[in-house]
Order: C-alpha cells, then structure tokens, then sequence
C-alpha cells in the first residue's frame, strides 16, 4: 500500500491532519475508535483514482491534537464542515467507519446541504450492542489500568500477540492487527484521555447510547448505503438488518468472510460497492422545504423490529 502525505491545518487552535489525493466529485472518509486515516490505505489508491478523497484523523486521533475538548458527536461533525471548508469543498459523499459512522450520520443531520449521499461501513448508532472492549473504556479504571499496560515491555508483549493472533486465519482474530494498532496509540497519556472522552459520549455500561432511530426517516432525502461484515465482532452484523428497517430506501450490502473492516478484508469489492452506489444514485439536493415538510411529518410508525428494539416502560 503507497503511503501518502498527510497534511497539517489548524482550526481554533487545533492541528488536524488528513490526507486529500484524487480528483473528482469529493468524499470524506471517517475512520473508526482508535484508528486513523490509515485504516483506509487498502482503498485509498483506487477511490482517487474516480474522486477527491479526504480521509482525516478526527481529533483525538493520530496526528491531529488530542486536548481537552468537546467530543462529541456534535462536535466532531463540526470539525468536518471546518475542515471542509478550509480546503474549499462545498459537497461530500461522507463515508463512515465504526464510530465515524456515528460521525458521519451527524454530519448529515446537521449538515444536509452539504452532504450527497451517506455510506456506513459496520456503523455505531444502529443498536445498543457493542463489544465488552469498547465498553470497558468507560470504566473508572480504564486510564490507569492502560497506563499500566503501556509500559514498553508489556506493550510490545501484547502487540506481538495480538499480531500472531490475527494471522491464524480464525475469523474470532481476523481484527487483531487493527486492535494492536489501536493498542500501541494508548501508549500516549493525551490519546487514553481522548478515547475515553470519546466513548463515554456515545457508551455506558448497558452498550450505545446514540441511535439513528428517531431521525432515520430524513434518509429519505438522501441516498444511503450499509455496508457491513458477515463476521463483525465488535459490533453486530444484525445492526445492518435494522438499517435496513429504519431506511427502507438504503442499500444494504453484507460482505461474506470479512469482520469489522471490511474496506480492509475485501477492498476491490469495497470499491466496487462504493463505486456503483454513487454511479447510480442521484445526489442529494438540499431543499429547506422538504426538509421541513419530513420534520413536520416525523417518522412513520414504529416497524416490528424498532417495537422490538425499543425499551420497556
């Protein structure tokens, strides 16, 4: 995979690196919990190849600053019009991975004029379930505890481990590289203060607390595709089929032999599925009206599956 150089902006007073290649119609890719621009090299190449791709590291993450700040998901939609607008770009495709799905979707939400179409690949904000890892982050404990398993020797114990783990070919590892890449940021005190800021936002002990449901409706003045790995063990593949409740409109794609990476485990079908959705869907147009009218109207009532997934009294 070629590497590619990461450019610096500040933006109040923040650094935020990304990464722009590529000519044509724009996409924002989001990476996920931990990871950075990096997740996206396995695709990087052949997306520029058709488009403008801006693939960042959000805040906290990577080499963007990590302070003490806002990070929510508001906030972190924010940015991405911020950082947008610096480098002169009006329209996205926004594409969001794992916790930068739940990014992605907000940016949507607050941003329908900029937005053309909306992908989520394995996306957070479609259910509570997540993996006991991610909830672990929010536990009192979990800044010191991995202070403690940062120490130089025990680190480079683990993530000899973890990468031994991956390569055994069992679908339960097939993400460890990606978890020993993750394992290795915490070492930086400013980067486990970030993280935990992060998940606290959108996690609590009984799993994720955000959720698309009850603005899932206002899809339907945008295009929308779900892409999803068969084999995803940190968060659900059953996520994908309650996409599919609340946006009846959107394209549902669930990717066989592949786990929570699937732009990484199968990146020629990953393009191929991105490629086809905007070469046959018409961009979002932002119309106030309309957008009033759906707020106006609220969501249709509640399908099988949502009055299934919804809470008790």
């Amino acid at each position: 995979m070629r590497q590619h150089a990461v450019h610096h902006v500040t933006i109040h007073g923040h650094r935020r690196a990304y990464v722009k290649v590529g000519k044509g119609p724009a996409l924002l890719l989001l990476h996920g919990l931990g990871c950075t621009h990096r997740t996206w090299l396995p695709v990087l190449d052949a997306l520029a190849r058709r488009y403008t791709v801006i693939a960042p590291d959000l805040l906290g993450h990577g080499e963007s600053d990590k302070p003490r700040a806002d990070y929510t998901l508001g906030a972190f939609a924010n940015g991405m019009r911020d950082l947008l607008t610096v480098l002169d770009i009006d329209k996205v495709t926004v594409v969001g991975h794992s916790f930068g799905g739940g990014v992605a979707m907000q940016f949507a939400y607050q941003f329908p004029e900029r937005t053309e179409r909306l992908v989520l690949v394995g996306s957070g904000g479609l259910g509570p379930e997540v993996s006991p890892a991610i909830k672990a982050i929010t536990t009192t404990g979990f800044y010191q505890v991995m202070g403690a398993l940062t120490l130089p020797v025990v680190r480079h114990a683990g993530t000899l481990g973890l990468k031994a783990l991956s390569r055994t070919g069992l679908k339960e590892f097939r993400d460890f590289d990606e978890v020993a890449a993750i394992y290795q940021s915490f070492r930086d005190p400013a980067a486990r203060a970030a993280i935990r800021h992060i998940v606290r936002a959108v996690v609590d002990w009984q799993g994720q607390i955000v959720s698309m449901a009850d603005r899932a409706y206002l899809t339907e003045a945008m295009p929308m595709c779900v892409i999803w790995g068969e084999d995803d063990r940190v968060i659900p593949v059953s996520h994908a089929d309650r996409a599919a409740a609340l946006a009846p409109k959107a394209r549902v794609e669930i990717l066989p032999n592949a786990g929570h990476f699937p732009h990484k485990d199968h990146p020629e079908r990953f393009v191929k599925i991105l490629n086809d959705f905007v070469r046959t869907t018409t961009p979002a147009t932002y119309s106030r009206a309309r957008w009033r009218r759906l707020l106006q109207q609220g969501p249709a009532p509640a399908t099988p599956l949502e009055a299934v997934d919804a809470p008790s009294a």
